[in-house]
């Protein structure tokens, strides 16, 4: 069970946002003995955190801290405060607390049995009701009035203000926006005058400028256990060819190097479509096809390509294929694929970009902005799939929540 944070006088707190974040923040704020108010644009909760949950609701990773840190990259010392303060132990703990017993997969990364986010969820938000917690749908957050409350607009065109003695952004980034999180919020604290790094897709699919035969004949294929690298950066995993480009593990863990790169231009990205077998290997096993064997049929039979990798290979050389076997090898192991952008943020899994580390203070509170927190994916730091982007959503919720709580006591104390 997850330890609440520390107990402080009931005081009045709004919550806007009702993805992980507001809603973890809001039951540790409502077990210290606060009421809770949750806000949300959208006419349900948790929209983004059910539509994860489709293919396998990956909670967090099972490696060790030592581990888990760096995969946050240039905002590691940011996070790892968060992550010492409400780790990867503690959200597996926190879920089985919820009667969701959790398994860890081949890839070490960590699931809900069911596969699913909704039994998880619903336990959830049972739980919250029980500690009191009000949840307001279909008010979408327009900014702060004069007295500092909280501004919405309804469903049914109504404007409401609401005050609260704390108020917490969760209004995530600015990918799948269908579902809530379109980053219209940037604008808003933008103009109040919050420093934000403008938010960019991330884990997200790149672009490239297909012939019509790969789109229809391998549109939605899948290459098994491929290496993609982008210089000295790589990552390993299966890809997916789509009708714009490619997607998939390996290729999301590459976003920041390809963000960067995109900036200056086009770039190349190269495959390893035979990652366990060297050059010469499969150069060795090439030369044994029969005479008269086509080309493709030697890829199948003698290095075991499937034909969405042959057809790839077509594809980067306009269909002009090497006729030596070591020729035919290099190309298996450094094939390059010409990327022109990143799919948009609709697509993308995440956002970078964000309200910097100089915008808020120690307890995430807006520096321009007091009694205003932010945590979430609103932050600007970013991090690969693999159960990285959910925990640090918990935790800097956790983090935002214990520094409610230490502004409130502190306020307290002074009057």
């Amino acid at each position: 069970m997850t330890e609440p944070v520390a107990k402080a006088p009931a005081l009045p707190i709004l919550i806007i946002g009702a993805g992980p974040a507001g809603l973890f923040a809001a039951e540790l704020l409502a077990k210290a003995g606060h009421k809770v108010q949750v806000y949300d644009g959208m006419a349900s909760v948790g929209r983004k955190f059910l539509l994860a949950g489709r293919g396998g609701l990956n909670l967090t990773h099972s490696e060790a801290l030592a581990q888990f840190k760096p995969r946050y990259g240039a905002s590691q010392k940011w996070v790892e405060d968060w992550l010492d303060g409400f780790g990867p132990d503690a959200l597996r703990a926190w879920a089985e607390g919820l009667g969701q017993p959790l398994f860890v997969g081949s890839s070490g990364r960590v699931f809900p049995r069911s596969l699913k986010a909704s039994p998880l969820l619903r336990a959830w938000l049972q739980r919250l009701a029980e500690l009191g917690v009000t949840i307001t749908t279909g008010a979408r957050w327009t900014g702060f009035c004069s007295n500092g409350a909280a501004q919405f607009t309804h469903r049914d065109g109504s404007i409401h203000e609401h005050q609260g003695s704390a108020i917490l952004l969760t209004l995530g980034g600015a990918s799948w926006p269908k579902l809530g999180a379109d980053g219209a919020w940037t604008s808003i604290l933008s103009a109040l005058g919050v420093g934000i790094t403008p938010l960019a897709a991330s884990n997200v699919g790149v672009q490239s400028a297909w012939t019509e035969t790969l789109k229809a004949g391998f549109g939605g294929a899948v290459l098994k256990n491929v290496e993609v690298s982008l210089g000295d950066a790589r990552a390993r995993g299966d890809v997916v060819i789509t009708e714009a480009g490619l997607e998939g593990g390996p290729i999301y863990a590459l976003s920041p190097a390809l963000r960067a790169r995109l900036g200056h231009g086009s770039c190349q990205i190269h495959l390893d479509l035979r990652p366990d077998v060297e050059t010469e290997t499969l150069a060795h096993r090439l030369v044994k096809a029969k005479p008269g064997q086509s080309i493709s049929t030697a890829l199948k039979s003698h290095v075991k390509l499937a034909p969405p990798a042959i057809a790839l290979m077509r594809e980067a050389t306009g269909n002009k294929l090497p006729t030596t076997a070591m020729g035919l090898a290099r190309l298996i192991k450094t094939l390059p694929i010409d990327v022109s952008g990143l799919a948009g943020l609709d697509r993308a899994i995440s956002t970078a970009g964000g309200i910097g580390r100089d915008s808020v203070d120690a307890r995430l509170m807006l520096k321009v902005l007091p009694g205003v927190f932010v945590a979430g994916e609103m932050l600007d730091w970013d991090a690969p799939t693999g159960g990285y982007l959910l925990q640090a959503c918990f935790s800097s919720a956790q983090h935002a929540a214990k520094g409610i709580e230490s502004w409130l006591m502190e306020r307290a104390d002074q009057s």
